[in-house]
């Protein structure tokens, strides 16, 4: 006979595994679409909706929204200045550091992949998520990702 820990392991895990089954999949959905539409990733769009919603951010703040590195990131920063998206500009504040913002080309890429990442979400999760289950899934997972935050779990070290 299984203990009731067991079972909820069990349940744990699989809800764990569908989370993450699920993002992998929407997330690879948005990739192709980008890279169809506009020639980017998933990862680009959302480094520079960021830098468009937080003008003046530094690497570290992208860092820190997306749970990733600080090298990680520095390079991707370096791939949109590459194709003249996003440019790095003295900190007056922290000579060390660099604020980041988007250019022209980068703002305007932005605007039109938002579009592009609204239709393909409502499309592949609108329903899914219409009426009172689907406003209790989002209510769960905003808790879990602000409890996971509010701790710093999952934060890398380097």
């Amino acid at each position: 006979m299984a203990s009731k820990w067991s079972g909820e392991a069990a349940g744990l895990q699989s809800f764990f595994a569908d989370l993450v089954r699920c993002e992998t999949r929407l997330y690879n959905a948005l990739n192709d679409r980008l890279r169809e539409r506009h020639g980017i990733v998933t990862s680009q769009f959302e480094a520079l909706r960021y830098l468009r919603d937080h003008p003046g951010s530094r690497v570290a703040d992208l860092a820190a929204e997306f749970a990733i590195g600080i090298g990680a990131t520095s390079k991707g920063i370096d791939r949109l200045e590459k194709h003249g998206w996003a440019v790095r500009r003295p900190n007056p504040a922290d000579r060390r550091s660099s604020l980041l913002a988007l250019t022209d080309d980068g703002s305007q890429l932005v605007d039109a992949a938002e579009t592009t990442v609204t239709d393909a979400l409502a499309e592949l999760i609108g329903d899914t998520l219409d009426g009172p289950p689907g406003a209790a899934t989002r209510q769960v997972v905003s808790t879990l990702r602000s409890l996971l935050e509010r701790d710093q779990v999952g934060m890398p070290t380097g």
